[in-house]
């Protein structure tokens, strides 16, 4: 652990890149805290975040340093760890330092700081995304493991996608907000970044823990941790916004949800084009509505009453308009969000998750310093809503895009769907395992329903390599068997299917004898997983190679 410390040290000054931390801890106190981490550990404390070390977004307060929220003139010294922050410490990680953010926490840029615009982890030339552009940077440069943000607006998701990693964006009340700076109270979330999606789903499992939130809204019951929600079928069934919906992204981002969509389905999963205009209706009051009031009420007074201090000016400008608002345009604009949460939500009556870019484009400094609210406002298209309707939402990345930027794609869906979200993400992030078929397996046939269960796609026709044999075996249901033969083989007419890692697993455990799955060379030269029969089984067995396949066969044998 001491190593890990010190490698962490080393990589930021390494990355020299200041504007990501607003504080850092002194190397030695850290290196005495991982060597005390050690000894725990020796001792069989249970650990699971033992050799990990992290980094806190500065609106989130860790004992030992400073809170700013991105202004110096709000510092205030806390007494005790965020609740949030004092479960991953006592699971093992160590805290690095704090990382910058737009000021408040009221942006999707990550350039609204007096501590500097963050740059990108992947073109310094363009927005690290924001508000928690700190964390986000700090992670896809390696400085540290994984790193907490928040999310009011999109904070814990835009930066995740704009930087190429994970970002985990949990059900809103599942981690306790206590001892974090609000932008809205009963919107924030506290999210999670890493480069791998496992460790980011165990450092938000050990957030939720099992004691009750300390979240002034949104609390949860004292037993309850992340939930498990309703179990993913075999076949998903994933929303995608109508074509129209997707306009106005930056060029080749089209392509490229395109690309990801089609990826989805060969996962295993059924895509279903549905209108998510209800939730774009909805994003649209986070700030466009009453609802800014809330970031009034968290720190207008402070901004009211230090004029002089080291307000960006956008962000002032934002939290002031907050205080327009009446008490009958905030009811107004709830009962707006209740009838259009209604209709969008209904997305989830027939459909697991929906499936959306991160966000809709990558625009350089420059760009957002000439228009800074605009910017702002289109990065967060498909984000805004989630937390007004309560949803969970995971952004995992999606490949590149030019000019090799990284491109990102958002699973979302209703609240407490944390754990489906993640297993979606899981078989999106690994790619899907192919099986050549020859037999009962193959489209029409009997057990091609085993396969399309365990959410299989059919890819394309094959034929085998001319080095194979085909058997008609003594079995019910009917089925053949494949042999590989040194000579005297034959082209094989087969199916090739793509299915999930999962399923191909459960495929494999429940084959019965004398069916094994082993390489299969093909015609066209690859070599892929698919049904052979074990060599002893063929003995007595029909040779019907010369009908090249097994529908052939059963076409022959009903003339």
């Amino acid at each position: 652990m001491s190593a890990r410390a010190r490698a962490a040290f080393a990589r930021i000054r390494e990355a020299d890149r200041p504007e990501v931390w607003i504080s850092l801890r002194s190397e030695d106190d850290v290196v005495a805290e991982a060597e005390a981490v050690d000894a725990r550990f020796a001792a069989g404390e249970p650990l699971p975040l033992a050799g990990l070390v992290f980094a806190v977004k500065d609106n989130i307060d860790v004992r030992g340093l400073p809170t700013t929220a991105g202004c110096a003139a709000f510092v205030y010294s806390p007494d005790a760890d965020a609740e949030c922050v004092a479960r991953l410490r006592a699971a093992g990680a160590i805290v690095i330092g704090k990382t910058n953010l737009d000021q408040f926490a009221t942006g999707l840029v990550g350039t609204r700081s007096p501590f500097g615009a963050v740059r990108n982890a992947w073109d310094p030339e363009r927005i690290a995304g924001g508000s928690s552009s700190g964390s986000a940077v700090a992670v896809a440069l390696g400085e540290v493991d994984f790193a907490l943000g928040t999310d009011t607006a999109g904070s814990g998701r835009v930066p995740a996608a704009l930087n190429g990693i994970v970002g985990v964006k949990p059900t809103r009340g599942l981690v306790p907000t206590g001892g974090v700076v609000p932008a809205c109270r009963s919107l924030d979330c506290v999210t999670v970044f890493a480069a791998d999606l496992a460790l980011a789903r165990t450092v938000a499992e050990t957030m939720a823990g099992s004691a009750a939130s300390a979240s002034p809204v949104g609390a949860r019951a004292a037993a309850d941790r992340m939930p498990t929600g309703q179990a993913l079928p075999a076949r998903p069934y994933v929303a995608v916004p109508l074509a129209s919906q997707l306009s106005g992204l930056d060029e080749g981002w089209a392509e490229a949800f395109a690309a990801a969509v089609q990826r989805l389905a060969s996962c295993g999963v059924t895509i279903v084009e549905v209108d998510i205009s209800p939730l774009l209706q909805a994003a649209a009051l986070l700030y466009d509505g009453a609802f800014v009031a809330e970031r009034y009420a968290a720190v207008g007074a402070f901004i009211e009453q230090h004029p002089d201090a080291d307000l960006d000016p956008t962000v002032a400008a934002i939290i002031r308009a907050g205080a327009a608002p009446t008490a009958a345009d905030l009811f107004r604009d709830q009962e707006t969000l209740e009838r259009l949460g209604a209709e969008g939500l209904a997305i989830f009556d027939s459909c697991d998750a929906l499936l959306t870019p991160t966000t809709t484009g990558h625009p350089t400094l420059a760009a957002v310093a000439a228009d800074p609210i605009a910017a702002n406002s289109r990065l967060g298209r498909y984000t805004n809503y989630a937390n007004l309707l309560g949803l969970a939402s995971i952004a995992v990345p999606a490949g590149t895009v030019k000019p090799g930027l990284p491109f990102g794609v958002m699973f979302t869906g209703p609240g407490d769907s944390d754990a489906a979200l993640a297993e979606l993400a899981a078989r999106f992030a690994a790619p899907p395992v192919q099986v050549a078929v020859f037999g009962a397996h193959l489209r029409g046939q009997p057990l091609n329903a085993q396969l399309v269960s365990l959410g299989a796609t059919y890819a394309e026709d094959i034929a085998t390599a001319a080095r194979y044999r085909l058997y008609a075996l003594d079995t019910t249901p009917a089925k053949p068997g494949l042999v590989r033969v040194d000579r005297q083989g034959s082209e094989i007419a087969g199916e090739l299917w793509s299915m999930p890692a999962a399923g191909f697993a459960a495929l494999v455990a429940g084959l019965p004898p004398p069916m094994v799955i082993g390489t299969v060379a093909l015609a066209d030269g690859r070599t892929v997983p698919g049904f052979l029969c074990e060599p002893a089984a063929i003995a007595g067995a029909v040779d019907i190679t010369a009908s090249s396949g097994w529908r052939a066969h059963l076409a022959a044998t009903r003339q």
